[in-house]
């Protein structure tokens, strides 16, 4: 029985081993990043994904572009949503209603948000853009589910 532990320890040491040399040596460039219109959020909304599959239980960084004066309304994710504001300013609060309430936050800053815990965000007078990483899949599960762009006809 020990060695089988000792032997299944060892197993895991190698995969997470591997699975950093898969990691090592990635570099991207903000203008070879690919844009794409976000179907999960309100419309004016690109995000490019840096690493990882979204659809995949595995680390994802994605970078999201948002317009000037843009809304995000209330939502959870499955996940804790560590962020960065790579340009522009944002804001970001708790809570199942938009407030807009407290600072926008500017470069540089970082905040992040607990697993199935209500939030929401808007943009300043410029554009913005923000760094997201979490622990895949992906997933946005509106309050109100009629925020849902996915469920609004065209």
């Amino acid at each position: 029985m020990k060695k089988l532990l000792i032997f299944a320890g060892l197993i895991a040491l190698a995969g997470s081993a591997l699975a950093q040399d898969a990691m090592m040596g990635i570099v991207v460039k903000p203008d070879a990043l690919t844009w794409k219109d976000s179907p999960t959020l309100p419309k004016g909304a690109q995000f490019a994904t840096i690493l990882g599959d979204p659809a995949k239980a595995e680390m994802v960084v994605q970078r999201v572009k948002f317009p000037p004066n843009y809304q995000i309304p209330p939502h959870t994710h499955p996940f804790v949503e560590i962020a960065t504001v790579i340009s522009g300013t944002y804001g970001t609060g708790e809570g199942e209603k938009l407030e807009k309430k407290g600072e926008l936050l500017k470069a540089g800053s970082l905040y992040t948000h607990p697993a199935k815990h209500p939030h929401y965000a808007w943009t300043g007078n410029e554009e913005a853009i923000v760094q997201i990483q979490y622990i895949g899949p992906a997933g946005i599960d509106y309050i109100n589910p009629a925020d849902d762009p996915r469920k609004k006809t065209q």
